[in-house]
């Protein structure tokens, strides 16, 4: 028996932190190989390195433990460079494997649909992660840095959090990260001092969290600017605190800031705005860059309980705020595969603890047999790390389940060619295959690099470097 998961095309919500999809993912392969003790992983990735969200979606400041450990456990093979879709279809997998399931996550963006919205300077924050995270991807994204001194980051998430954090942080201090090279040169050159987060509603719905919260107030010699008009508080506000100690924790930190900024944001070096109850209406072009941003137009928005949550509403005021870059932290959604049943609304498989549902055509959801499904792509790009690990639980416990009953159970008595028969589909197709031992040059290579630079790794990030490295 083998279980597979796979992370698919393109990566990476506002509300999440980015590093959960790899928990998600290496606690769902940890627990496979406990649960049971015959079970063969092999994970499946697009890129020729492993660690996914970790090592493109969390900020360089913020080092993570990786899955080494269960990558290494002899009944687990980590296979990359191959590509759901192009490089093996998933029909062809379901073929060779008793248990599919898929955890790649959410790896597009979601999209405002508002005018001017394809503006050059104008990029989601997942891109601009990936750029300074050194992702392949977007080695080549280049955002101007240097053309305007204020950006406008849509969403005060983690997310928003941490791309702010990057933007208005010394270079000095990001240079002991693993930031990539092109992404600290273009900082130590950027001209950008005015950093505004703009959401929808208050301080109190500010989807951050404490820690992230607390790491950006706390950077030097910045301006922190809060509105106090903006921290009043309706009954409703109150009791979402009371029922929400995280909500209330972030409004007391906003209020603090508040209370304790500098009379003249000139003494500091850059600024911090926090923006509430705005809404972009538009974006504007500028008049001497064609076809660049310019400014965002802003709808201020008021608070309506609409089933028993606060929404935001426009109130017909309008306001502008000039800028040259703006940074879409609005939230990601996946994307879907052939074969794969996908709720395009949702943007999410249909599933039932995991099981993977298909439409039959007396309109009758029923579980695909063999076909499993975890983490964002199961059930949004919300939560927190304990849910995650609850969320891969979850799957594996389904997994246990149906592999003791009929009609998988007699099913996964037989033989599948699994990872022999992978292999040699790919090779007949040229693909080539880099093992974790690829991973490890490429590991070795990087650390080497970084020690020359003071740096904990100097990241290879372009997709020649990396399969040259890791075939070496």
């Amino acid at each position: 028996m083998s279980l597979n998961r796979l992370r698919g095309k393109g990566c990476q919500s506002q509300n999440t932190n980015p590093r959960n999809q790899l928990r998600t993912s290496r606690k769902l392969v940890h627990k496979m190989l406990k649960a049971h003790q015959k079970a063969e992983v092999d994970i499946l990735d697009r890129l020729p390195i492993p660690f996914g969200l970790v090592r493109s979606g969390v900020a360089p400041d913020h080092p993570e433990t990786k899955f080494t450990r269960v990558a290494q456990n002899s009944r687990c093979t980590f296979l990359g460079n191959v590509n759901l879709g192009s490089a093996v279809s998933l029909k062809e997998l379901r073929d060779l494997y008793h248990v599919v399931v898929l955890a790649y996550g959410a790896e597009s963006d979601r999209v405002l649909g508002i005018p001017g919205e394809d503006l050059e300077g104008i990029y989601s924050a997942r891109e601009f992660v990936w750029w300074y995270n050194g992702h392949p991807d977007c080695r080549n994204l280049a955002p101007d840095l240097r053309s305007t001194d204020t950006a406008v980051i849509l969403g005060q998430g983690n997310v928003a959090l941490d791309v702010a954090r990057i933007l208005l942080r010394p270079t000095d201090e990001l240079a002991t990260t693993d930031i990539a090279s092109h992404a600290l040169a273009a900082l130590e050159k950027s001209s950008i001092r005015k950093v505004y987060l703009v959401g929808r509603r208050g301080p109190v719905q500010a989807a951050c969290t404490a820690k992230e919260l607390r790491e950006i107030l706390g950077l030097k010699n910045l301006y922190i600017d809060i509105q106090e008009s903006d921290l009043q508080t309706t009954l409703t506000d109150e009791e979402e605190m009371k029922n929400s100690r995280i909500q209330k924790r972030v409004y007391e930190l906003l209020c603090k800031a508040a209370g304790s900024r500098p009379a003249n944001p000139d003494a500091c070096q850059r600024e911090l705005h926090f923006v509430f109850f705005r809404k972009p209406e538009r974006f504007l072009e500028s008049e001497k860059r064609k076809g660049h941003v310019a400014a965002v137009r802003f709808e201020k928005t008021t608070l309506k309980v609409d089933l028993g949550k606060q929404i935001a509403v426009g109130t017909g005021e309008f306001e502008v705020t000039d800028c040259g870059l703006v940074l879409k932290s609005i939230g990601y959604k996946s994307v879907p595969v052939d074969g794969l049943p996908f709720d395009p609304y949702k943007g999410v498989v249909p599933n039932i603890r995991g099981r993977v549902l298909q439409n039959t055509s007396d309109d009758y959801l029923v579980p695909e047999e063999g076909l499993y499904v975890c983490g964002w792509l199961k059930r949004g790009p919300t939560g927190i790390i304990a849910t995650n690990l609850y969320c891969a639980e979850e799957t594996v416990a389904s997994i246990i389940e149906d592999l003791g009953q009929e009609p998988l159970a007699s099913t996964s008595s037989l033989p599948k060619p699994g990872r022999e028969g992978l292999l040699q589909l790919l090779d007949s197709r040229n693909v080539r295959v880099l093992p974790f031992s690829a991973w490890e040059k490429i590991d070795s290579e990087e650390k080497r690099r970084g020690s020359m630079k003071q740096k904990p790794r100097e990241k290879l990030s372009s997709w020649d470097e990396l399969l040259k490295v890791g075939s070496e």
